[in-house]
């Protein structure tokens, strides 16, 4: 199992920025891609970026592109999401998830989320 913990939600004006910290726990080891999804009010859930742990390879979804990086600190077994010119379409629940292979559809760990909200 892997446990996964997300920080760094919490209120900002349009333009502003915010980071995310998610950091795991438990078996590590078995996971390799890292993604950060979104789900707003009434919305599906929609995938925002991932980054796979070995090659630091990355995703960003055509709305947050330019505007958000993903990182990862293999040491602390945490990865990042710095977000830049938020805008209040951004506003969501944020949820970092992680898999355990290349193939896999879907992720298999879930952490709670954590709220960003972006007010205009």
């Amino acid at each position: 199992q892997v446990q996964l913990v997300e920080s760094g939600g919490g209120l900002v004006q349009a333009g502003g920025s915010l980071r995310l910290s998610c950091t795991a726990s438990g078996r590590t080891f078995s996971m390799y891609r890292m993604h950060w999804f979104r789900q707003a009010p009434g919305k599906t859930r929609e995938a925002v970026s991932r980054i796979t742990w070995n090659s630091g390879i990355t995703y960003y979804a055509a709305s947050v592109k330019g505007r958000f990086t993903i990182s990862r600190d293999n040491v602390k077994r945490t990865v990042y999401l710095q977000m830049n010119g938020l805008k209040p379409e951004d506003t969501a629940v944020y949820y970092c998830a992680a898999d355990t292979g290349a193939a896999k559809l879907a992720p298999d760990y879930w952490g709670q989320g954590t709220q960003v909200t972006v007010s205009s």
